[in-house]
């Protein structure tokens, strides 16, 4: 994939989870689930890993207790995860994640 393409990729995603974090007062969980697992669809087709898989884990947490504070801590990991090129960071970020939750 090209850079312009990763370029156009990551802007698409950027305006969904921008879209996303400011609809979140007015969602119900199941629809943040659904948009992140949107969210979650397109990164994996494109191989970026730590959105994926950060999307992944925010579409679970939403179906969840708790699931405002949980996807509010995703959603301030989603910039690093949207620009990260290694697929370690995926582990990175969930780990930071489940320390600042527990």
């Amino acid at each position: 994939m090209g850079s312009d393409s990763i370029k156009l990729i990551r802007g698409q995603l950027g305006e969904r989870i921008a879209e996303l974090q400011s609809r979140i007062p007015a969602l119900k969980p199941k629809d943040i689930a659904a948009r992140m697992d949107a969210i979650r669809a397109m990164a994996a087709e494109h191989g970026m890993a730590a959105l994926e898989g950060l999307a992944d884990w925010s579409a679970h947490h939403a179906m969840m207790p708790g699931c405002r504070t949980a996807t509010a801590s995703s959603l301030e990991h989603m910039a690093a995860a949207l620009e990260s090129d290694s697929p370690a960071d995926r582990q990175t970020i969930l780990a930071v994640l489940a320390v600042r939750l527990h």
